[in-house]
């Protein structure tokens, strides 16, 4: 069977939707989605009310999530790169899953650690370094080059609406059952998605065979030399490790005690609030592919970055009652332009980075953004500790809203679309 999409399949009605193998990859990544967005709010819920946990406390869980990446994440896109991208997910799940499902037993036993939040964290940020360079490597060798941004658009849309759904779900699961329950949910979702991919029928070109020793420090310096020497990945690059260490890291890492410490929310309706807030998601994905058609790749691109973000700054203005909308505002038009961007900027890479580069690329270029995120936690843990949860989410929004200027930095401010790839291949640039 072919490894891929054919184009001309694409003009079906309900495009990449039509095709069983894409059903299932999208499927299995929605559940996923979904079991990930109850822990986002469960985890740091568990370590705040199970275990009393500060704001350096929850900055450390949510750093150990994400160091991984400086441990891991150059290394994984060689191995991902000569093993089957498909196999690797299979096992990242279900390794996640059985993380997962020891959470709610340890605290129905009564024998919950800080310790242990802090190993698991860790480990499933580990399967989750390997899972994600093979994943952006996969959708390739599944999806043609011209249905990245819909097979894209579709899967971020989808993730989005799982955040709408899984954040209410976990602040009713924490209001009816605890804290812990909600991990066990995610547990299960890894399961579901691993038995979706198992179901996928294409079969990719096999892995090129390993290389001979001591070529694994060569290949990561050419994924590495890749990524830096061309203009638009590196801007690219730089504008994601900022947002990271604002949003992703920063904010991530108080916002929790802000909403329940600070604004006065109960801690039931602080997944109902980022419920609210991800609809943005929901509504970035469904633009990303007629933005870019009619305004252009690159033009789009400029717009949504130096426009939408600074509406983050509504969000610290939060508290009780009518002043909740601040909040639910804001974080509607961050995710609404993280989402967008992110459909963009992944099917750029994807389809603009040589094949023979491509996890490697992609891994050097989410651990230069992701290795910030640990750090961006910390710091947000420590200010919240020196300067309080709202003054921490001032400092966290500017930045975020500062930070869209950086791709501006790059050709990017003076193209029409974004271009194709280096070799020649693909759409040529369009100035505006």
């Amino acid at each position: 069977m072919s490894a891929t999409l054919e184009a001309p399949e694409l003009a079906s009605r309900w495009g990449l939707f039509a095709h069983r193998d894409f059903r299932l990859l999208w499927s299995g990544q929605t559940v996923s989605r979904l079991g990930s967005s109850i822990t986002s709010i469960a985890l740091p819920l568990v370590a705040v009310l199970a275990l009393d946990a500060g704001p350096t406390a929850v900055g450390l869980l949510t750093a150990a999530a994400w160091l991984p990446w400086l441990f891991f994440g150059l290394p994984a896109g060689v191995w991902v790169g000569r093993a089957s991208r498909r196999s690797v997910m299979i096992l990242c799940n279900l390794a996640s899953a059985a993380l997962f499902a020891g959470v709610p037993l340890a605290s129905w036993l009564g024998v919950l650690t800080l310790g242990q939040l802090l190993a698991v964290a860790f480990l499933t940020g580990t399967a989750a370094v390997f899972f994600d360079a093979a994943f952006h490597a996969y959708l390739p060798e599944l999806v043609p080059a011209d249905g990245l941004i819909e097979a894209n658009a579709k899967l971020e849309g989808s993730a989005s609406a799982a955040n709408v759904a899984g954040r209410g779900l976990a602040g009713l699961t924490v209001q009816l059952l605890g804290a812990a329950a909600g991990l066990l949910a995610d547990a299960v979702s890894f399961l579901i998605a691993a038995a979706t991919l198992r179901a996928i029928r294409a079969r990719p070109a096999a892995p090129a065979a390993p290389p001979v020793r001591g070529a694994l420090l060569r290949e990561v310096r050419e994924g590495l030399a890749f990524l830096w020497r061309d203009p638009y990945l590196r801007a690219f690059t730089l504008y994601g490790a900022a947002a990271n260490f604002a949003l992703t890291g920063g904010y991530q890492s108080v916002v929790a005690l802000f909403l329940v410490r600070d604004a006065g929310i109960a801690p039931g309706w602080v997944g109902a609030l980022a419920s609210a807030g991800a609809l943005g998601g929901v509504l970035g994905a469904l633009v990303a592919r007629p933005l870019c058609r009619r305004l252009g790749t690159a033009r789009g691109l400029r717009i949504v970055l130096l426009t939408v973000p600074p509406v983050g700054l509504l969000m610290p203005l939060a508290g009780p009652g009518a002043r909740v909308a601040f909040y639910v505002v804001g974080l509607f038009g961050v995710v609404a332009a993280v989402t967008l961007v992110n459909v963009v900027l992944a099917s750029f890479r994807q389809s603009y980075t040589p094949p023979a580069l491509l996890t490697r690329v992609t891994a050097s270029a989410m651990v230069t953004g992701y290795t910030l995120i640990p750090l961006g936690a910390l710091a947000g843990g420590a200010l919240g500790d020196l300067v309080g949860t709202r003054a921490t989410m001032w400092v966290m929004t500017t930045l975020l809203a500062l930070c869209g200027a950086l791709p501006l930095a790059s050709p990017l401010r003076t193209l029409r679309d974004l271009p194709g790839r280096p070799d020649g291949s693909g759409p040529s640039d369009s100035r505006s």
